[in-house]
C-alpha cells in the first residue's frame, strides 16, 4: 500500500518521510528499533511506537489489530511494508553489509510467514515484555514522529 492511499492527515504527516512504527513494549521489537538508530548514520527513518497515537492511527487505517501487534510497519519510498517484507525494506536502507539482508523479501511469501508469523506471535514469551512503552531521551525524541 501507499502513503498517498491514507487518510490526508496521514498522508500529509508521512508523505517524504521513511518511518518504522515498533511495538514499544516488546523487547525484541526495541532491540531492532536501537539497532536501526544505531546504523542509520545518515538518519534516513523517522520511529513511532505502536501505542503511540501516529502509530495507533496508521494500524485502525491498515485495519490492523490495534492491541496484539502482528506487524512492525516500515515505510519507504511511500510504500508501507509489513512483517518480513518491513525489516527487508529497513535493512535496503542501510549501509553495507546490512542492505544485503534486503534479499529476504525475494522469499516465497510461504516462506516469509513461516519465518516471521511465529517469532510475532511468540516474542513476548521468547524475547519478554517492557512493563511501559519506550521513553526516548532527548536527543532520540527527535527522530520521532508525532511525539509532542
Amino acid at each position: 500500500m501507499q502513503v498517498r492511499h491514507l487518510p490526508s492527515p496521514l498522508d500529509q504527516m508521512l508523505s517524504g518521510k521513511n518511518l518504522i512504527v515498533f511495538d514499544g513494549e516488546c523487547v525484541f521489537c526495541s532491540a531492532f528499533f536501537r539497532f536501526m538508530l544505531r546504523h542509520d548514520r545518515a538518519q534516513k527513518f523517522h520511529y513511532a511506537t505502536a501505542q503511540s497515537p501516529l502509530g495507533q492511527a496508521l494500524y485502525a487505517a491498515l485495519n490492523l489489530p490495534l492491541i496484539d501487534f502482528e506487524t512492525n510497519l516500515v515505510i519507504t519510498n511511500g510504500e508501507i511494508h509489513q512483517r518480513l517484507d518491513a525489516f527487508a525494506a529497513a535493512m535496503a536502507e542501510l549501509p553495507a553489509p546490512w542492505r544485503f539482508a534486503r534479499i529476504a523479501r525475494q522469499l516465497p511469501k510461504a516462506v516469509k510467514d513461516a519465518i516471521y508469523k511465529p517469532i510475532a506471535r511468540n516474542r513476548y514469551r521468547i524475547f519478554g515484555r517492557y512493563d511501559t512503552c519506550l521513553i526516548p531521551d532527548t536527543v532520540v525524541r527527535s527522530r520521532f514522529l508525532g511525539l509532542t
